[in-house]
């Protein structure tokens, strides 16, 4: 009795800040400006359907870059102790404190046609580069401000992995190639499904990044929703059932994340 009392904040907290957001959002998308019952907001998301897919694409992109890049980090900071592994986490951590707003600012400046890379490869005598505005940046800039959200999970799976288990599967006559297949790769993959959830949920929903790196020609899902209930079409209504819409669409992908990462894990383990 005294545990359920004990929870009684944290319920609090999920119904007002959880719950009940989700209901209104559940409750708008169904209903129209006088509040009466109406599938049409469910209908017209459908126009949007290009945009969600190039969200899916980018997100997933952008995902499975974090994967690659964050993997190899995340074991050698597990493998690493004392003052090493504490220097590498912070340097990691450290954009993390900034606002997020100034980081996408920065990418603007560096990538803009007259920024400061394009800058330094007319220095070099090298053509310069249209980086700005394109797909491109948008990952770019999605991959730096939610690589850490990969890292950190793998990174927190992989520090329990023994030195003793790798030194066991080598003395076994398991060679490297062998060793990441079958010793660190099962193991870890609770950190990369954690990764994958933490990177794809907020890149396939963002919203500043694209408008500020992509333009108005790479918008995103995040940025269609943002207008209906910020811009000068204000239609929460609608920006609700895209809202809707695209949370099912992100639980079907977990979903189907997670079945082939179980069917991956067999496969390795065999």
């Amino acid at each position: 009795m005294k545990g359920k009392y004990a929870a009684s904040p944290y319920l609090l907290w999920m119904v007002l800040f959880i719950l009940l957001p989700l209901g209104l959002i559940v409750y708008f998308a169904f209903t129209n400006a006088e509040g009466s019952f109406t599938l049409e907001n469910i209908t017209q998301s459908g126009n949007y359907f290009p945009i969600l897919i190039r969200s899916i694409w980018l997100a997933a992109v952008s995902t499975a870059v974090c994967l690659v890049l964050g993997y190899p980090i995340a074991y050698l900071m597990s493998r690493w102790r004392g003052v090493s592994a504490r220097t590498i986490t912070l340097l990691i951590m450290l954009p993390m404190w900034m606002n997020f707003l100034l980081r996408t600012y920065a990418w603007m400046t560096i990538l803009e046609n007259n920024g400061v890379l394009n800058q330094i490869l007319g220095f070099l005598g090298l053509p310069a580069l249209s980086m700005i505005n394109t797909q491109g940046a948008v990952v770019l800039g999605m991959v730096y401000n939610y690589i850490p959200f990969m890292i950190l999970p793998l990174h927190s799976i992989m520090v329990k992995i023994g030195d003793d288990v790798i030194q066991a599967s080598q003395d076994l006559g398991a060679r490297p190639v062998d060793v990441l297949r079958k010793v660190i790769l099962p193991m870890s993959v609770p950190g990369i499904r954690a990764g994958i959830t933490m990177v794809f949920v907020p890149a396939v929903s963002t919203f500043i990044i694209s408008q500020m790196l992509g333009g108005g020609s790479n918008l995103m899902i995040g940025d269609i929703i943002e207008l209906q209930f910020l811009g000068n079409a204000y239609n929460p209504n609608l920006g609700s059932a895209i809202a809707l819409v695209l949370m099912v669409v992100v639980l079907l992908c977990m979903s189907i994340t997670g079945f082939f990462d179980d069917e991956q894990m067999e496969d390795t383990l065999i």
